[in-house]
């Protein structure tokens, strides 16, 4: 029986790809189409329908946009969601509030189906190398069962507990990871502004204590103006209002990724939502109208 993959966007296919490349047999389908070519060069078989997936397997892993897409791809304001659900392990790999993954796990549950959150820490580059860290949280029988599917795609998987464990745990990932790169763009620019050259400043950043994989790779792209999506900064945007969401429900203070949301809703409001979250910086570079 095949696994299912749906969402074979800018993280969905080079995570399906993997799969297909290390021996499982792949069916995959997305909404629009736009990666299917390369997803069948890897080797994974592309479905006609959403429904042709769920007829096929009994194994579907999930990797979408946001709730609406889940929502719709399990048809679940509708008697088909029963159908979809039953006797199906579902392995959520999107980000999304960990209300709303409570919520599904026991929709999925009382419909007889098993069900997984598994969200991933990384980009596209740790995708296409299979670098991501995958966190894990449900029944501990799922959990084992869900690690040992997607292990091929990642560096580590991580047993989080029970849902939401693991999206709790990515949200507090992400905090650091958006604040971390809302920083590195605000340093950019003030470098520029000193007129410091930026390939000296990326020198001495990447020789230094404080650099990361992280750091290197989006200084790299600010300093080339490179801005091809590894993680776009809509995405970025709905993660940073999930993280900003969670710490007001937890009552707890959070000026960083306040700040680091503001920079985005308002990267986002220039157009840059398309780009990779390096391009942050045009944000900065580009005053607020008085």
């Amino acid at each position: 029986m095949p696994v299912g993959f749906i969402g074979l966007g800018v993280m969905g296919t080079p995570m399906a790809s993997h799969l297909a490349r290390t021996g499982s047999q792949v069916l995959g389908w997305s909404r629009s189409g736009r990666n299917d070519a390369e997803a069948v060069a890897a080797g994974v078989e592309v479905a006609d329908g959403v429904e042709d997936v769920f007829a096929a397997c009994g194994t579907i892993i999930l990797m979408l946009a946001n709730d609406a897409a889940i929502d719709s791809v399990l048809a679940r304001d509708s008697p088909e969601f029963a159908a979809r659900a039953a006797g199906r392990l579902l392995i959520n790999m999107g980000t999304s509030s960990a209300s709303y993954s409570q919520a599904l796990a026991q929709q999925v549950r009382a419909a007889g189906g098993r069900y997984v959150e598994a969200p991933v820490s990384g980009s596209r580059v740790q995708a296409e190398a299979a670098q991501l860290v995958i966190l894990l949280a449900g029944e501990d029988e799922d959990v084992a069962q869900a690690s040992a599917l997607v292990a091929p795609l990642g560096r580590q998987c991580v047993p989080c507990g029970n849902v939401p464990a693991a999206l709790r745990m990515k949200l507090a990932v992400n905090l650091y990871l958006i604040t971390l790169v809302t920083g590195l763009a605000e340093a950019v620019h003030f470098a520029e502004a000193h007129g410091i050259p930026l390939g000296r400043f990326a020198q001495v950043l990447d020789a230094g204590p404080m650099a990361s994989d992280v750091s290197r790779i989006k200084l790299d792209k600010m300093v080339r103006g490179d801005y091809a999506v590894q993680a776009s900064i809509t995405d970025v945007l709905k993660n940073s209002q999930l993280v900003a969401a969670a710490a007001h429900d937890a009552g707890i203070t959070a000026p960083l990724i306040e700040a680091s949301d503001a920079l985005f809703a308002r990267a986002q409001r220039l157009g840059l939502g398309g780009l990779d979250m390096a391009a942050v910086l045009q944000a900065l570079r580009r005053p607020p109208a008085a």
